[in-house]
């Protein structure tokens, strides 16, 4: 892979994979970015930045590249409710642009798809704007395959959380905001029943993956997630301190899935532990409180 395209490349998991590409030698690495969530804070030196669109990728990319990772779209379950005409603005239309252009070019496309598809034995797909686009995407992807050859790999993260993660707003992740939380000494908030199971995956683990995707994946169901599934409530109390309920949320799906099995067939394993990461973290944290105080 010498040439490669990262939509989303400014923001989490696009910044780690543009850095991760980098540094095993790719010729060229171009971010084109809309900085919805992304932030210039996440550029690397050697990586190329374009801001823009995805539905406008056809005249932003001028070249054809070896492959194309799809991770700029709108991605937030909860949120989406409030954001529908960004989440068709971005999930629809950007994600159409861009299959076509790989399609167009013959560019092989790692699509970046959602695990809550398979939530609640399925009926996740349908439970947010967000759920029911991602999706949709992961089958016209598929059939482009099936109708026009295009050349796919459809992957799903699980829970993403690690270095860069958002901590703040409408866009933090649930491990990055009770990591600010805790540091503020706030309560960390958990939406009722705090029984909902996720299964959390480190950006360490989630970039290696997705790497041998683009190298070596052909098709559907690169599952990218941790086997070991929390409640919301238990990883809270594994932070410690005091924890305040919230109302239930619509989309807030109990159960989840994980489906790893032709992701481990191409020689990938998770190696990092959620409970190991919160203890290190609580650990540096009250220690430069000691030092400090």
């Amino acid at each position: 892979m010498k040439r490669i395209v990262v939509t989303g490349g400014a923001g989490f998991v696009g910044s780690h994979l543009c850095a991760e590409l980098k540094l095993r030698g790719a010729e060229r690495v171009v971010s084109l970015d809309n900085y919805l969530s992304g932030s210039s804070d996440n550029h690397h030196d050697g990586v190329e930045y374009i801001e823009g669109h995805s539905r406008d990728i056809a005249q932003l990319i001028d070249f054809a590249p070896d492959v194309l990772y799809h991770l700029g779209e709108y991605a937030r379950v909860e949120q989406s409710f409030d954001d529908v005409d960004k989440v068709l603005d971005c999930n629809v239309q950007g994600t159409s642009a861009v299959i076509d252009f790989c399609y167009r070019r013959n560019v092989k496309l790692v699509y970046a798809g959602s695990s809550t598809k398979f939530g609640d034995g399925g009926l996740g797909r349908q439970q947010s704007p967000y759920a029911w686009t991602k999706a949709a995407n992961t089958e016209l992807v598929s059939n482009f395959g099936r109708w026009f050859g295009l050349r796919y790999a459809v992957t799903y993260f699980y829970n993403v959380y690690g270095g860069a993660e958002i901590k703040q707003g409408r866009y933090a992740t649930l491990i990055g905001l009770f990591k600010e939380r805790y540091r503020q000494g706030l309560p960390l908030s958990v939406v009722e029943p705090g029984t909902q199971q996720r299964n959390f995956t480190h950006i360490d683990d989630i970039i290696s993956a997705l790497v041998l995707v683009g190298e070596k994946g052909e098709g559907d169901d690169y599952g990218i997630g941790s086997p070991e599934a929390f409640s919301i409530l238990e990883v809270a109390k594994i932070f410690g301190g005091p924890i305040e309920m919230l109302p239930p949320r619509a989309g807030n799906r109990m159960t989840a899935e994980v489906r790893t099995e032709r992701t481990r067939a191409l020689g990938w394993e998770p190696k990092e532990s959620l409970a190991d990461h919160i203890r290190a973290f609580t650990k540096e944290f009250e220690l430069g409180n000691a030092q400090n105080g």
